[in-house]
């Protein structure tokens, strides 16, 4: 999805440079117009899927600490008492 994505937006970056274009002796302006528009839309797309993937992320991760939050505690109330167990075991100095 990604490539064709890309793909469209710099065929209608090509399509909108075109029809700028007055006269057939303007390639090289043509094609600079057309490179920072692919350029531009690449940066776009690039932007939105990242969007995405931090958003996916972000649900992902909220949804493993909502799944292992009473977990965690338990484990903080062992790792309390295993501590507590080892300071009494400790000789005082």
């Amino acid at each position: 999805m990604k490539a064709s994505l890309l793909f469209l937006l710099a065929c209608t970056a090509v399509l909108a440079v075109g029809e700028g274009a007055e006269t057939p002796e303007q390639p090289k302006v043509l094609v600079q117009k057309v490179q920072e528009l692919a350029q531009k839309a690449t940066a776009m797309a690039k932007d939105a899927f990242s969007r995405v993937r931090e958003s996916e992320a972000a649900q992902l991760a909220r949804q493993w600490l909502s799944d292992n939050a009473e977990l965690a505690k338990q484990r903080l109330v062992w790792l309390k008492e295993q501590l507590a167990e080892f300071w009494k075991k400790t000789p005082a100095a």
